[in-house]
């Protein structure tokens, strides 16, 4: 074999050792992680409390400086590590010496231990940990999230448990934060389709609220705004469209289900009125009397003290209709008078 040949055998022998090195190197961090850079750190740097002269171990300032990075990073997997010691999950850094292998845990716990931003010693990264501790979670995992909004943005738009969790952790949200509470309500109100969507649930609450009064009070309010004792029929229908509604799972839609226990507690309620000469009778005096009420009020209202020339604002037709309303108001006065009692 010539010596051309020889060092082309030579060279291509290293390159395949290399690259053998290479595929075992990624191989190890498949199966590891970060734990694979977090062992370079454990066993390589000095343990806080030890002095440079009885290991041969360096600062991470030193370790830092030789892998080109800031001491930070680096501090950032020896605190992992550390953590995950204490769970008993790797060796203590005091039983590792510079080199040694020891068997790493799986990636997929590596996240629950590394904490890889700097916003975690902020105010926000503060606030966001003690919340996924009281939640139960590591507060990287939350750190992450809070850190990759787009992310969260398309979890929340493909997955739809993720959207129902969104949803609900706003909403606990909106109970503290008035700011949070005005700009969705601004949002709401600039979108037709949820405008739509707001009243048709709020008229389902408010109908379902009617019946559920009902059952938890005994008493309903009239067609003409009288309140009076439910009877025993009654209530027991209310309660039993309220049973049903109570039934159904959350994310199901209650607005057909209000209609009916409405409609049916509204006719058994006008029912109830009519079988008795007494309530129908007042309820006609309440009806009266209220209309006349908004009457007064209305025409209260009708005053020329903001015009300074009538000529400005006449109409035939504003003359003609008070005209009507005179007449019918005297009729009105004529009725009332023959009915009033004579001394």
């Amino acid at each position: 074999m010539t010596q051309s040949a020889t060092t082309d055998v030579v060279a291509e022998s290293a390159a395949t050792d290399v690259v053998a090195q290479d595929a075992r190197e990624f191989g190890a961090y498949v199966r590891a992680g970060g734990w694979a850079f977090a062992l370079k750190v454990a066993r390589s740097v000095r343990p806080g409390g030890e002095a440079a002269g009885e290991t041969a171990k360096i600062s991470a300032k030193e370790f830092a400086e030789l892998a080109g990075c800031s001491p930070e990073r680096v501090m950032r997997y020896y605190k992992a590590w550390d953590k995950a010691a204490d769970d008993g999950l790797v060796p203590y850094f005091e039983a590792l010496a510079p080199g040694q292998d020891v068997e790493l845990p799986d990636s997929d716990v590596w996240h629950s231990y590394y904490i890889s931003r700097s916003s975690a010693s902020s105010d926000r990264g503060t606030a966001i940990a003690a919340a996924a501790e009281a939640e139960g979670i590591r507060p990287t995992k939350a750190l992450e999230v809070a850190e990759n909004p787009t992310a969260l943005r398309a979890a929340i738009l493909a997955d739809p448990s993720t959207a129902k969790a969104a949803r609900a952790a706003l909403l606990d949200r909106l109970k503290e934060d008035p700011s949070l509470q005005t700009e969705l309500a601004r949002d709401i109100a600039r979108t037709d389709d949820l405008k739509k969507a707001v009243a048709t649930e709020t008229q389902a609450a408010s109908r379902i609220g009617y019946v559920r009064q009902i059952v938890e009070n005994g008493q309903v309010k009239t067609p003409a705004g009288q309140t009076i004792d439910a009877p025993a029929e009654l209530r027991a229908e209310a309660e039993r469209h309220l049973s049903l509604i109570d039934e159904l799972d959350e994310d199901e839609d209650t607005g057909e289900w209000a209609t009916d226990a409405y409609d049916t507690v509204k006719d058994l309620v006008a029912q109830t009125v009519q079988a008795n000469p007494e309530l129908r009778l007042q309820e006609r005096r309440t009806k009266f009397y209220s209309s006349l009420q908004k009457a007064t009020k209305v025409f209260e209202e009708l005053t020329f003290d903001d015009v300074d020339d009538l000529d400005t604002i006449y109409e035939d037709d504003m003359l003609q209709r008070l005209e009507e309303l005179q007449q019918a108001v005297s009729m009105c006065i004529t009725a009332l008078r023959k009915a009033a009692p004579t001394n």
